[in-house]
């Protein structure tokens, strides 16, 4: 699976993207394990209601099964300008 880190997020895990095999059956499974990785991981997730996330390209919540799922994408809530 690829997953993308957009924006602050990406800053602070320290890279754009990565290919990862998870057992994870949702997202917040997902972002679990990525926290229990490294303390990059866990600063990037630590709030994750100031996080969105895409599952190959269409909204998700954190409850949502990653089955079937190629890409998720987490990013910071749009803003307006």
């Amino acid at each position: 699976m690829n997953v993308m880190y957009f924006a602050w997020v990406r800053e602070r895990i320290g890279m754009p993207q990565e290919q990862i095999e998870t057992q994870a059956a949702t997202v917040a499974e997902l972002v679990a394990e990525l926290t229990a990785r490294e303390e990059r991981y866990a600063a990037a997730f630590a709030d994750i209601s100031a996080l969105r996330v895409a599952l190959d390209q269409e909204l998700a919540e954190f409850d949502a099964p990653l089955s079937g799922v190629q890409e998720v994408a987490f990013f910071p809530p749009m803003t307006g300008g």
